[in-house]
This record gives C-alpha cells, structure tokens and sequence, in this order.
C-alpha cells in the first residue's frame, strides 16, 4: 500500500504542476534538444525522403553533432521511431480533445474520422512524412510496433462506440471495415499527386460510408433507459505479450466507489492466461536482458515522458477507480510513477559487478545479473505508482514482470502496459494479468517465476511467503502499519498539525505508512489539538473529480463500513470524538462512500483504534510526558513500517529515530516518499526494500567470477 508523495501536493498548491521548479528548468533544455532533432527529421524525411536521411545529415539540418544526436537516441533507429511517436502522439491527442467533447457512440465515431482526416493530416510534409514511415514499417519491428499500437487504439475506439449502434455480433467487423476506410482515403490522397481528395470531401466519405454500414448491421441491443452510451460498460482483457488477449471467460467489475457506477468489466485471468503471460516473458527477458543498461534506460525514459504527456488522461482514470480527489492524482500519481521511471532509467547504465585483486596469478570479478521474470501484486490505493515501483526497478534489472494489479482497481495498469509497449519495450517483458486471489497464486507458485513483489495485508503476505517456499522465491513484501507520528513540546505545532493531517487524512487516510497514532506532548496537547480541529472542520469532502475537493471517496462501501465500524468502537472504548465520526450524505455524496476526516482524543493504547489499522480517516491522539516513555509507546505494536518526530530540537529527532522500530521514518515532516530514498518496513510490516539502489539488491543476482592466470596446482 504506497502512500503520496507529499511533497508534490505541495508544490500544486503553490501553482506548481507537481514537479519542482529546479527540476523543470533542468529538463527543459533536453526536450526542447530532442524536439529540434524531431523536427528536423521530419524536414529532412519530407525533403529527401528515408533512403537520404542519414544520421549526419539530420544532425546538420539541426545543427549539432552526429554524437549528440546518437546520446539521445542511440541510433537512426531509435530516432526514428522517436519521430513516429512524436506523429502519433500528436494525433492521439487531438483525437482525444475530439472524442472529449462528443456526447454520443455516432459522434464519437465521427470523432475519429475528424481527427484522423483532419485538413494537418492532408497537409503535404506531413503526408509525405507518414508515408515514408508506412513504407518501412515492413521492414523495422520498432517502427512496426508503433504502427500496430495506433492501429489498435483506433480499434479499440470504434468497438467501445459502436457497441452502442449495432449488434454485438457485427462490432468487430464494422470497427475493422470503417479503419480500413479511413486509412485508404487518406493513403490515395497522399499518393495521388492530383490531390483528388482532401479533407473536407474524406470526411463526407467517411461519414457516408459508416452510415451505411450502421444502417446495413444488426441494431444494438435495446436500451434499458440509459443513454447508449451507458448501457454496457467496456470490456478489458489481460494485457500479455504486447497486446489485449480476449478470452470471452469469466469477468468481474470495477466500480467508482464515490457513485455506484460500474466503469468496465474485467476478464479474469485463469491457468492459461498465466501460462501464456510466463511463456511471452520467457522470450521477451531474452531479449531485454541483451540490451545494454543505457538502451533499457532509453525505453524507460520514453515510458516516463509519455507517462507525463498523458498526465490528465490518466489522473481522471485513476480518480475514477479510486475514488481520490483529482487534485491528488493529477499532482501525485502519475507524475510521481513518472519519477520513478526516470530515475530508474538513470541507474540501468550504472549497473555493474566489481573487480577483486587477488594477487598476481588471479583475480575475481562480480557479474550483478537479472532474476529472470518476476511477479508484481499491487494494491488499490495507489494503483499506478505501485505498478511503477514494482515495474521500474525490475526492467532497468533486465527483468520481465508479469503484473496483478488489485481487483479493486484494474484500470491504470493496463494503461501502464499500453504505455511499455509504446516506448518500445520488447513483447512480454510487462504483462498484465487480471483476477483475485486465485490469479496471485498462480503467480506465487508458478515455478518460472523468480521473486514476487507484493503490496497489500499482513495475512496476505504471509500467505505469499508460504507460497514463494515452495519454490524459494524471492520475495519483497511492503505491507500494514499503525504508525506513530511523535509530536514534541518544542516542535512548530503548525509544520505538527500539517504533518499529522497529511499523515492522516491524504487519500482519505487510505496509505500504508500513515502516522495514525498522533503522541502529542502533554504540554502543547490543548494547543495542538485546537490547532488540529479548526483545520479538519475546513476540510473540503466532495466529488472527487471538483478540484477544489480535499478529500474523496473510500475505495468502496464494503470499506467503508469497516471504517465507520472501527469509529463506532472508539466511541465505545471511551475515545472523545472532537470532529467528524461520521459517514458524509450531503447530495450526491450519498451514492458514494464518503467518510468525515475523524479525530479521536483521550486514547488509550488498549483500544482497538490504537492497536488495529483502520485504512481510513481516522485519527487517534495520544499523549505522554517523556521521551522514554513516548518511545516505549511508539514501539508497542507489532507492525514498524513508518515513524514521525516533530522537534526543533535535532539532536533529539534523530536520538529518538535511532530506537524507533520502524522502517520509513520523518524528522519535522511525514510521507514524503521521494523515489531516491528506500522504502519498506520492520517487523510485521514487511520484507526487503523499494525505491532507491535498494531495490536494485532485490530484483538481481550476483555471479563470482575466479580467473586463473597461472598453472592449475593440484596434489593428485
């Protein structure tokens, strides 16, 4: 269970787009380098064609040397299929801002034929450019796997449309027929130097032809009174070996916990599905591993930019099946996974062994290698990050991940995987597999499988453990916390209170490391806690998906129920309520599963909302009169995943973190996570580490090496 990077949040407050303003200004000069590069490939592949467009030449028409060129891109290879993605993410875009604004499945059809015969489509540089593509596609599996992923996004569009205007039988025929159509309209207007057809007359075609085969098909299914838009959700199959894998099996549905609505059904994956995930990584970690750590590097770089490129897209997803506020996962969730990929992109090159002298007639060496393939199992509250943090670290190591996001939100990680396999990461090295329990276990007792990584519940993780013995896996386990947050008589009670509100009531109190054991010195306790609830009571509950919403929906109403069950026994056990401790109705609310940001005083540690994790906003203030005590306190728990110590006094916040049991842990601040940093947790919280070289340890082995540069001794 990943937690937000705070710090983000921050910078988004003050205006920022999540990304410091340092950061961006050192990014900045590289893009707008690998976009002048673009741009003069496309001048040059719409000037002399693709035979003529060495690398030279280009880099000449840019402006730069052949050397410069080749540090962003490697090859012509990898710089051309940089400018067809460039193309083709251009056009994604603008079909996405169309599709945006229709309301209906025939607008949305028209939609794509807008887009994709849009009068820039027609232009001549660009034609010619497209085409001088298209005619190597044959001939370059990079550049064919851009093609095949436009082609199967244009696809995907028309079947999720046309599921609402003809017969489930006659979907994929007319999504296929009505591609083909646009495609061949465009393809004569540029290869005909007449200009026989343009824009505006394509689109008439176009649009005449899908009329005629709506009014030839099978009408869809009868409305139940839901728009047709509404009445069935899309369908998602397990992402395997580069592409969507359909089965027609068993399915399963994700619902937006803060309205009811059923957003998709699932497949879910079985024996064969796996099976078929372990033979597509089989072949593709050969592949992977092969390339040279700054050629891995490359793929990730991409997969973080096109991450960033689509930000909103994926944010609204991730608000969708979460239920976290927008202003959340537009700062933190996406752009933080996209951290992770660029870091992790940096450390692929780096990766090496080490030379050991052992005199002059030998000597050793250490080969640092990959696992093989290896398992991922995330966790629904932060769906996406996870995915990367596992994924990450994994691939830069030349591994292959076969990936089960939680059933509770599938969504992001297929995204994920569209996204891989955008930038150019090889068939099967990231496949997403879909399911419940039965599907992880598949995994952890797969004896192909090398590792499995899983976020999620203690019992769950002790479960995976059992079944990685079987095999000796290796395993990392990031699991369950009730953290405490220490609150000093000298510590700045604002930064305090910020930090335990953070620590508390960020993603709906829905983290893992969440410091949801408040010790406040009982000097400052009245002050802080005045301080504390006149903030809470400000604090905005709303539709996840308003901007100016603080804190959204529970992950769903079985969840919910849990929560207002836990502040039912603290009311119980004698606890005094100061704010909320209550489920949120107003409007449209009562559809979702809205909890009050909660804050329990004169807690004790017997009590269950001191002792047990909740997952939710509920926050328990202790408070204690020595640093002794207070530490003692802290440690009583069987879990040791995070800690926090506001003080102004750093001699003590660093004497007191030394003897907390804890694995993460805070001076005079709380959850920020940067990726650079390892994460993990002592106790029952877990096993191993992620984020930082750390993880590195954790999805490699390493292989000795003896030399002999002598005579081979022996007694016989």
């Amino acid at each position: 269970m990943a937690r937000a990077d705070a710090q983000a949040q921050v910078h988004s407050d003050r205006g920022g787009p999540g990304t410091s303003d340092d950061e961006t200004r050192r990014r900045a000069p590289e893009d707008v380098r690998r976009r002048q590069l673009i741009d003069a490939t496309i001048d040059s592949l719409a000037e002399i064609g693709f035979n003529a467009s060495t690398l030279a030449q280009i880099a000449r028409r840019a402006g730069v040397s052949p050397g410069l060129v080749a540090h962003y891109f490697g090859d012509k290879d990898g710089l051309l299929e940089a400018t067809l993605r460039h193309l083709s993410l251009r056009l994604y875009r603008a079909t996405a801002q169309r599709l945006g604004e229709a309301r209906t499945p025939r607008a949305r059809v028209q939609a794509l034929i807008d887009a994709n015969l849009a009068p820039e489509e027609f232009d001549q540089r660009t034609s010619s450019v497209w085409l001088a593509f298209w005619g190597q596609v044959l001939h370059s599996e990079r550049l064919r796997r851009v093609q095949r992923i436009y082609q199967a996004r244009m696809l995907a569009n028309l079947r999720h449309d046309l599921r609402g205007l003809v017969a489930p039988a006659d979907v994929r025929r007319v999504a296929i027929t009505i591609a083909a159509v646009i495609d061949g309209l465009w393809l004569r207007s540029s290869l005909s130097a007449a200009g026989e057809t343009d824009s505006v007359s394509a689109r008439q075609v176009a649009s005449l032809f899908v009329d005629a085969q709506i009014a030839a098909a099978a009408p869809a299914l009868p409305s139940t009174g839901t728009s047709p838009m509404r009445s069935r959700p899309p369908l998602h199959a397990s992402h395997i070996g580069g592409r969507y894998r359909p089965t027609g099996g068993a399915t399963f549905t994700t619902v937006n916990p803060a309205t009811g609505e059923v957003l998709a059904e699932i497949e879910i994956a079985g024996e064969a599905e796996v099976e078929a995930a372990v033979e597509a990584a089989r072949k593709g970690q050969k592949l992977w591993a092969a390339m040279t750590g700054a050629e891995r590097g490359r793929v990730l770089r991409r997969a973080a930019d096109l991450l960033r490129a689509r930000n909103d897209e994926l944010a609204r997803l991730e608000t969708l099946d979460t239920g976290k506020p927008i202003q959340e996962t537009s700062a933190v969730d996406v752009l933080s996974g996209a951290d992770c990929l660029d870091y992790y992109a940096g450390v692929a090159p780096t990766l090496a062994g080490e030379h050991v002298d052992l005199g002059p007639s030998a000597f050793g060496y250490t080969r640092r290698e990959p696992l093989g393939i290896v398992a991922g199992i995330g966790a629904w509250n932060y769906p996406l990050q996870i995915a990367c943090w596992k994924s990450a670290p994994a691939l830069a190591c030349g591994n292959a991940m076969i990936f089960k996001p939680a059933e509770l939100t599938p969504l992001t990680a297929l995204k994920l995987a569209e996204i891989y396999a955008e930038a150019g990461l090889p068939d099967g090295v990231f496949s997403v597999v879909q399911g419940f329990a039965d599907t992880g276990r598949l995994l952890t007792r797969h004896p192909a499988i090398a590792k499995v990584s899983l976020t999620g519940e203690v019992g769950t993780g002790k479960k995976v453990m059992v079944d990685a013995a079987g095999t000796l896996k290796y395993v990392t386990l990031e699991l369950g916390g009730k953290s405490p947050l220490i609150v000093f008589d000298d510590a700045d009670l604002d930064d305090a209170v910020s930090g335990a509100m953070l620590g508390n009531f960020y993603s709906a109190g829905e983290v893992c490391s969440n410091g949801t054991r408040v010790f406040v010195h009982e000097k400052v306790r009245a002050a802080f806690l005045e301080k504390l609830v006149a903030r809470v009571e400000k604090m905005v509950v709303g539709d996840p998906l308003d901007p100016a919403t603080q804190v959204g929906a529970l992950i769903s109403a079985d969840h919910m129920q849990k929560v207002l069950g836990y502040i039912e026994k603290g009311r119980a056990e004698g606890a005094k309520l100061l704010v909320g401790g209550g489920r949120v109705t107003t409007g449209a609310l009562g559809k979702g599963a809205f909890v009050a940001p909660t804050v329990f005083d004169g807690c004790d540690e017997a009590m269950s909302i001191v002792r047990e994790e909740i997952f939710g906003p509920v926050m328990a203030v202790l408070s204690f009169a020595d640093e002794d005590e207070v530490i003692a306190s802290a440690n009583d728990t069987d879990f040791g995943l995070a800690a926090g110590v506001f003080t102004k006094d750093l001699a003590r916040g660093h004497r007191v973190i030394a003897q907390l049991e804890a694995g993460t842990c805070w001076i005079n601040a709380y959850n920020i996570t940067p990726i650079e940093l390892p994460f993990g947790g002592a106790k029952q919280s877990g096993l191993g580490r992620e984020n930082g070289r750390a993880a590195i340890e954790h999805y490699t082995q390493l292989k000795s090496v003896y030399v002999n540069l002598g005579r081979v001794e022996a007694p016989y």
